[in-house]
């Protein structure tokens, strides 16, 4: 509690409590929308504005305009100087030591908050420190001005940049200054662009006069000056981008930018030439792209009869999405008829299958809603033979806010997963929704595939949020597609290469699990051949090499033997990456040779117990973890917090790290797979008990409690794991070597973790070890479920 605040928040009430319209706030000593809502509606009431509402309006603007700038010795009225002092105690700022009249305090208050927003600060001494009327909105609203959590120093100097330069432009209104990438400052962004191409009455939307000006505007190697700066601007607020390390804030487009915007460009589907054009301004700018590019895939709700497939297919779409039900209350006709399968394989086209009961209000999401909802659309998939691994997109309709999704949409998801689970995993769920439902229900859900509705670039949840780095699809364009005389309503899709592309056929009798598992086998029937007494060992080895073979790894582990490698190669066997399968339970792409590797080191060197750690341990979790946490001390001047860090980053489907969801099943699964191997069994029968005799569905329980145990000896071996070594002197010496060497890659330096403070290592570690328990607590969930059924 503030006592500052609680001192405004008494005061507010107490001085306007009587006054028609005005709504109270918690006198808690919290600043929240409450209060600075209770501000403005005293200051309302002293402008002679009845009744007040919780709204800084034009009304309120105009008021505020006619009172002039306010700053030292004004003294028209002492209420309207006491309500700024406030205002800036509850954001943080020392407004006064006594309350009413606009001296030095209060002046030298307004000028560092000024400067913190990227504005002068108004003058030396007190000549400074003036509330203009653009300021004075900017102080009774919630945002920030100083970089908060998370945040980015970069953005940052671009808030205050846009801050600086547009402020006292007419339609430019004091963006917040936070770190953050936000609705706020999209359209800060959007009304700059304006602003430099002349494009008149500048307002934030991306209409026609913009695109226009955009076409004028293509950005190329050479390109310098304002327009250039917020290209780059646009660029950061789309980070991350996979495969780069960020563009930088610059007014001149250089051959690194070149090579950012061609990464830019693959990520996002669109011709990777490097420049910026007019589909590359538009995917920077709104979550709609440019609605006419190149789509090819779409969606409809209209049935797909053997002539629209073959006119869909001449048109450039290769797949389509369709509806497996309608709600019972439904009139649409929206679900896939009886032979329309066939007739869309026929034409060349694939099919992604959509759910939707309603989906579009807060109360059609609950956990046990999407218990159902998984259940019959297990039931509705198999009706039509969808083949395992299949992906069902389950629709989030409707601009579903942050509370909203935390309160309903990902317990809504835990739902969906824990059905579809209990079904044997056949399937595997997708989101459909805004950028943030996509990314939110990916990080909380562990949903492993995104349709992104960008067509819907108004929602809230697209505005502000980059494309989620696990999108298949992003629909674009709602439009009436024309099959000679049969015109039927149609969105256009574009999917991206390398994911989700639905199915290409129905009713087959195998998966990319049993093509690995056939694959396991071939390698191991040739390992018998070669040695059967080590069959199992150098299986692992093919499976590993040669990524796992370099001389790093051979130092630290063994390398693999050459003989059975030449063997392998004369039978024709591929490398295993070609066998990377998807996941039954999370349905991401399982890296077989890192899963492999990390079997293969748990064979040979065991494993740590309980809060103990082995070298066997470092080339499975603790070899991620390591690297991960050289990220954390790369970013640690933007995150401090390394518990948020974690939490936010660690083992997320959609989150690009060194330490993904797929890293740490694999850690998981190699750890089983490796201790059973060196314990006697044979891997091609612990790898069909996990793929395809219900192990995965338990793995991370398994994973903890033969591992761990506990919780506080998982939080301790993390720790064991950065700061300790292995007993035996020679593996502690590899161990800290390699320890070494995979931090200073990830941060630049090689920062000690015995140099953090002991309680900031602790709470990273324990992210690490939360995120296990909540794994932990789904898969119970789900288990659970499934024994009730």
């Amino acid at each position: 509690m503030d006592e500052k605040v609680l001192e405004a928040q008494e005061w507010v009430n107490a001085t306007y409590g009587g006054v028609a319209g005005y709504q109270s706030c918690p006198e808690d000593g919290r600043t929240g929308w409450n209060t600075m809502w209770s501000l403005t509606m005293g200051l309302q009431h002293e402008l002679g504005i009845s009744p007040v509402v919780a709204n800084f309006g034009p009304g309120t603007l105009a008021g505020v305009q006619a009172l002039g700038d306010i700053g030292f010795g004004w003294d028209q009225n002492s209420n309207i100087v006491r309500i700024i002092q406030h205002a800036l105690f509850c954001k943080g700022y020392w407004g006064a030591n006594g309350y009413g009249g606009y001296g030095a305090v209060t002046t030298e208050a307004v000028k560092e908050m000024r400067r913190n927003m990227g504005l002068p600060d108004g003058g030396s001494g007190t000549s400074g420190g003036q509330v203009t009327p653009k300021i004075f909105k900017a102080l009774l609203t919630m945002d920030a001005y100083i970089l908060l959590g998370g945040g980015r120093e970069e953005v940052l100097e671009i808030q205050r940049w846009l801050n600086g330069r547009y402020w006292t432009k007419p339609n430019y209104f004091i963006g917040p200054c936070d770190g953050h990438f936000s609705r706020d400052v999209q359209q800060a962004l959007m009304k700059a662009l304006q602003y430099e191409m002349g494009v008149p009455g500048p307002n934030g939307n991306f209409g026609p006069g913009t695109k226009a000006a955009l076409r004028q505007h293509p950005q190329y190697v050479g390109s310098s000056g304002p327009v250039t700066q917020l290209f780059h601007a646009a660029c950061i607020f789309n980070e991350p981008v996979p495969d780069t390390s960020g563009v930088g804030f610059r007014d001149e487009y250089t051959s690194a930018t070149a090579d950012f915007i061609r990464a830019f460009q693959t990520f996002s589907a669109l011709p990777a030439n490097g420049n910026g054009d007019f589909a590359t301004w538009a995917q920077l700018l709104v979550s709609t792209g440019d609605p006419d590019r190149p789509a090819d895939a779409c969606d409809t709700r209209f049935t797909i009869t053997a002539s629209r497939a073959q006119a869909l297919y001449q048109a450039g779409y290769r797949a389509v999405g369709r509806y497996l039900d309608e709600h019972p209350s439904g009139t649409l006709d929206k679900e896939i008829k009886p032979g329309e399968l066939q007739a869309i394989f026929d034409a060349g086209l694939r099919c992604f299958p959509i759910w939707q009961y309603n989906a579009r209000q807060l109360e059609d999401f609950t956990y046990s809603t999407g218990y159902q909802h998984g259940l019959k659309a297990h039931a509705r998939g198999e009706h039509y033979g969808f083949n395992r691994g299949t992906v069902i997109y389950f629709a989030v309709d409707y601009d579903a806010t942050d509370p909203e999704i935390s309160s309903n949409i990902v317990p809504y998801f835990h739902g969906v997963r824990g059905a579809l689970n209990s079904q044997g995993s056949k399937y595997i769920p997708g989101v459909y929704g805004s950028r943030n439902v996509c990314a939110r229900a990916s990080a909380e859900a562990y949903v492993a595939h995104s349709f992104v509705s960008g067509m819907s670039w108004g929602f809230s949840g697209n505005l502000g949020f980059p494309l989620p780095l696990n999108w298949s699809f992003n629909q674009i364009k709602e439009f009436e597609f024309h099959n000679g005389d049969d015109v039927f309503d149609l969105d256009r899709v574009v999917h991206r290469p390398g994911a989700d592309f639905g199915v290409n056929s129905i009713n087959r009798g195998t998966s990319p699990v049993d093509e690995f598992l056939l694959y396991l086998e071939q390698v191991y029937d040739l390992a018998v051949g070669y040695d059967s007494s080590r069959a199992s060992k150098l299986t692992l080895e093919w499976l590993r090499y040669p990524k796992y073979n370099d001389f790093e790894w051979r130092n630290i582990f063994e390398g693999v033997d050459d003989g059975f490698i030449t063997t392998c190669r004369n039978a024709g066997l591929e490398y295993a990456p070609n066998y990377d399968y998807q996941d039954p339970s999370f349905g991401v792409a399982v890296s077989v040779d890192h899963l492999c590797a990390t079997a293969n080191a748990y064979l040979l060197k065991g494993s740590g117990d309980r809060a103990g750690i082995s070298l066997g341990d470092l080339g499975g979790w603790c070899g991620d973890l390591i690297t991960f946490y050289g990220e954390w001390v790369r970013d640690e001047d933007e995150n401090k917090d390394g518990y948020k860090y974690a939490m936010d980053r660690l083992a997320k489907p959609n989150v690009a790290t060194t330490f993904m969801l797929n890293d740490l099943i694999e850690d998981m699964d190699g750890h089983q797979i490796g201790m059973a191997v060196r314990g006697g069994a044979n891997v091609v029968t612990e790898f069909r008990n996990l793929l395809t005799g219900g192990g995965h569905l338990s793995r991370v329980n398994r994973f903890f409690s033969s591992r761990y145990g506990t919780m506080t000896d998982a939080n301790n071996a993390a720790v064991a794991c950065l700061t300790g070594a292995p007993a035996n002197p020679v593996d502690a010496a590899k161990y800290a070597g390699a320890r070494e060497l995979l931090v200073e890659r990830q941060s630049g330096e090689w920062i000690d973790p015995i140099s953090i403070t002991p309680s900031d290592l602790q709470a990273f570690c324990k992210g690490y070890a939360d995120t296990l328990n909540i794994l932990r607590g789904q898969e119970d969930r789900r288990l659970r479920a499934l024994n009730e059924d």
